[in-house]
């Protein structure tokens, strides 16, 4: 689907648009059949969960293990350094993954919510998660691209 190799009347052709835009009820026609224009929302992680994930990698469940063999041999000091050592890895991966959701969150709410589409050969402004296929985006300088 390289359009920038073809023809604006075969692209246009291709996405069944014209020069016009779509209409009013062909718009929410394609927004019925395609949904909204926006990124499917993951459940988020719950404290607990980005715990449990923490503790389930590899080497910290080698460091689990070798802190019990410590335990059961008697070395209390390296058992209680070891597992502050996990602890506190843990800790900070659970931070750092919080962190960077409410980053991801923030760049989200950055995006463009309005664009400028050419509908009814009018030029007209909706909220960019209401974009369908089909439907000619005009865009300036400096613009976000409203795509998924």
């Amino acid at each position: 689907m390289k359009h920038y190799f073809e023809s604006v009347e075969a692209v246009l052709d291709k996405n069944n648009t014209s020069r016009n835009g779509l209409d009013a009820s062909e718009a929410a026609e394609r927004l019925n059949k395609y949904g909204k224009n926006k990124l499917a929302e993951g459940q988020k992680k719950t404290l607990l969960a980005r715990l449990l994930g923490q503790l389930a990698d590899p080497m910290v469940i080698v460091l689990i293990a070798a802190a019990i063999i410590s335990g059961v041999v008697s070395e209390i000091a390296d058992m209680v350094i070891i597992l502050s050592v996990v602890v506190l890895n843990s800790v900070l991966g659970v931070v750092q993954e919080g962190k960077a959701e409410k980053a991801i969150e923030a760049l989200q709410q950055m995006s463009s919510p309005y664009s400028r589409v050419k509908r009814n050969g009018r030029v007209i402004k909706i909220k960019s998660e209401d974009i369908v296929p089909g439907d000619i985006v005009l865009l300036e300088a400096g613009d976000a691209i409203p795509a998924d």
